[in-house]
């Protein structure tokens, strides 16, 4: 599976580690990868969706940000995004064991490739067919997927739209559905009331006429 791996500080886009599995079908395609995620990392920022994901053809960027820094996998779409983010997970908790004290402080792009070792390693044990059969191990409580933004990255980078603006337009689109899901709970109720009352007008009509025309 070809996929790429990247990590870059939020607060400049600076790549700080990488690792890439290509084969010769994906080689040119994966540069233009590898260039949208350059891109993507410099519309980040502090008011960026924690997690995402962004689609590209036949294949997905997700990214998950946690202490000032973006995890970056690219796979392809028909990976399980529960296993992706829990393989993100995995890599920040590595990433900033190891170097959470230098991450302000580097001005090198990629000071820390070493960690491309630590990278391939975790990616195949995310990869490997028993993990997803086992995919109820992983600690899922900390990827709910169904809240995960998702986006096209040829909109995102065309537009010059920040993530954090499609996260506002996201959220408002939430308020907007649970207002109108409000409004028609409303008028439903309204319509039943309207109903009743109807029915209790005709009802009573009716009595006061037959207690008329008896009397």
């Amino acid at each position: 599976m070809a996929s790429l791996t990247m990590i870059a500080r939020v607060t400049d886009g600076l790549p700080l580690a990488a690792s890439i599995e290509e084969d010769e079908k994906s080689g040119r395609d994966l540069q233009r990868y590898q260039s949208q995620a350059k891109q993507l990392f410099r519309k980040l920022n502090a008011q960026s969706p924690d997690r995402c994901t962004l689609e590209a053809g036949p294949m997905n960027f997700h990214y998950a940000i946690a202490q000032g820094v973006c995890y970056l996998f690219l796979c392809e779409a028909t990976f399980p995004k529960k296993i992706a983010f829990a393989y993100l997970e995995d890599l920040h908790s590595e990433f900033f064991d190891r170097y959470g004290r230098r991450i302000p402080t580097v001005t090198r792009p990629y000071s820390f490739i070493e960690f491309d070792t630590y990278i391939q390693k975790t990616k195949k044990t995310y990869v490997d067919i028993r993990a997803r059969r086992h995919l109820g191990s992983i600690n899922t409580e900390l990827h709910d997927v169904q809240r995960i933004m998702v986006a096209n990255i040829e909109e995102v980078l065309q537009r010059g739209e920040s993530l954090s603006a499609l996260d506002t337009k996201a959220n408002n689109l939430s308020s907007l559905s649970k207002k109108y899901r409000r409004d028609a709970k409303y008028l439903n109720t309204r319509s039943t009331y309207a109903k009743v009352a109807a029915v209790a007008v005709f009802f009573i009509t009716v009595v006061v006429y037959v207690r008329f025309w008896w009397l």
